[in-house]
C-alpha cells in the first residue's frame, strides 16, 4: 500500500512538473512580450573606426599604444580599480626596460610586515608584486562608492562580450538620455547617482565618466590624448591584461594548421600507396 501512494504521489509530482513546462512554453511562444527600454535602446559594441593593431589572425601588439593605456590605467582608472592579477613585472612585456619596472613598481606601496616588529605596514612594491588594490578592503571600496565595489579590470575584457570594443565603447558612451526614451517609456529613470550610457547593459551606470575633458593625461609620446584616444588605449592595455598570450596563440596557430594539412596530405597519399594494387571485391 505504502509502495502504491508513493508511486501515486510521483506521478503526480511528474504530472505537474510536465504541464507546468507545456504551460509556459506555449505562453512563451504565443504571448507577446513588451519591449523593455533596455532593449529598445541598448545599444551593440562596435569599438573605434580604424580597429585595433592586435585584430585579425595576424594581428599585433602595439607597445606605444600599450605604454599609453597603461598610463591612462594609472592615471584614472587605478583611482577606484585593480589589477589583481597583473604583476608588475609584467610591464617588461609592453617594452619597459628592467629599470623602468622597477622605477614603477616603487611608485606603488602594498602591504608588508615591519621585519623589526613584525607588525603590519605598507612598504614599496617590488616587480614581482601584484598591482595594489586602491582600498584597504572591500568594505573600504563599497563605502566609497555608493555601496557598490569597482570590478577589478585584470580579466574584464574576457568577461564581455566584443571585450575590448565593449570597454571602448563604454568609456565614450556616455551621454543624455534621447527624447524618445521618455516617449516610449515614461516609467523610465535615471536614479540619483546614475548616468546614461546605452552600451551598459541596463542603460544606467553607477560609475561617473572617467574620461571627460581632451588632454585628462599627457602622453609620454606626444600623442593627442582626445578621450576617444585614450579611451581606445586603455581599451587596448585591458585586453592585453586578460590575454598577455593572445599573440603568441595567433602566432602559433598557423604552424598548427600547417602541419594538420600537411598530415592529412601525407595520410592521403600514404592510403593510395597502400590500396594501389587493391582489386574491388566481385560481387556474385
Amino acid at each position: 500500500m505504502i509502495r502504491l501512494v508513493g508511486i501515486l504521489i510521483g506521478l503526480g509530482f511528474t504530472f505537474v512538473v510536465l504541464l507546468a513546462f507545456v504551460t509556459g512554453a506555449y505562453t512563451a511562444a504565443t504571448e507577446d512580450v513588451a519591449p523593455t527600454a533596455e532593449y529598445v535602446f541598448h545599444e551593440e559594441s562596435h569599438g573605434p573606426e580604424a580597429g585595433y593593431s592586435f585584430d585579425g589572425p595576424f594581428g599585433k601588439w602595439d607597445l606605444a599604444q600599450l605604454q599609453r593605456g597603461y598610463q591612462v590605467y594609472k592615471e584614472v582608472c587605478a583611482a577606484c580599480h585593480s589589477l589583481n592579477y597583473v604583476a608588475i613585472r609584467d610591464l617588461e612585456e609592453l617594452g619597459y626596460s628592467e629599470a623602468q619596472v622597477k622605477a614603477e613598481a616603487a611608485s606603488y606601496m602594498v602591504p608588508g610586515v615591519n621585519p623589526d616588529t613584525g607588525e603590519a605596514e605598507l612598504r614599496q612594491a617590488l616587480p614581482t608584486d601584484y598591482f595594489p588594490s586602491p582600498y584597504p578592503n572591500d568594505v573600504a571600496a563599497a563605502a566609497a562608492n555608493g555601496g557598490k565595489i569597482p570590478p577589478d579590470l585584470s580579466l574584464m575584457t574576457k568577461a564581455r562580450h566584443h571585450g575590448s570594443d565593449y570597454m571602448y565603447n563604454l568609456l565614450v558612451g556616455y551621454q543624455e538620455p534621447p527624447a524618445e526614451l521618455a516617449e516610449q517609456f515614461p516609467d523610465f529613470a535615471i536614479p540619483a547617482g546614475g548616468y546614461y550610457n546605452p552600451y551598459f547593459a541596463s542603460l544606467v551606470i553607477g560609475m561617473p565618466p572617467p574620461l571627460t575633458t581632451e588632454g585628462q593625461v599627457t602622453y609620454a609620446d606626444g600623442t593627442d590624448a582626445t578621450i576617444s584616444q585614450m579611451s581606445q588605449d586603455v581599451s587596448a592595455f585591458l585586453t592585453w591584461t586578460a590575454e598577455p598570450k593572445l599573440i603568441e596563440r595567433k602566432a602559433t596557430g598557423w604552424p598548427v594548421l600547417g602541419f594538420l594539412l600537411f598530415a592529412t596530405i601525407l595520410a592521403w597519399l600514404a592510403k593510395k600507396q597502400i590500396w594501389a594494387a587493391a582489386k574491388p571485391r566481385r560481387e556474385d
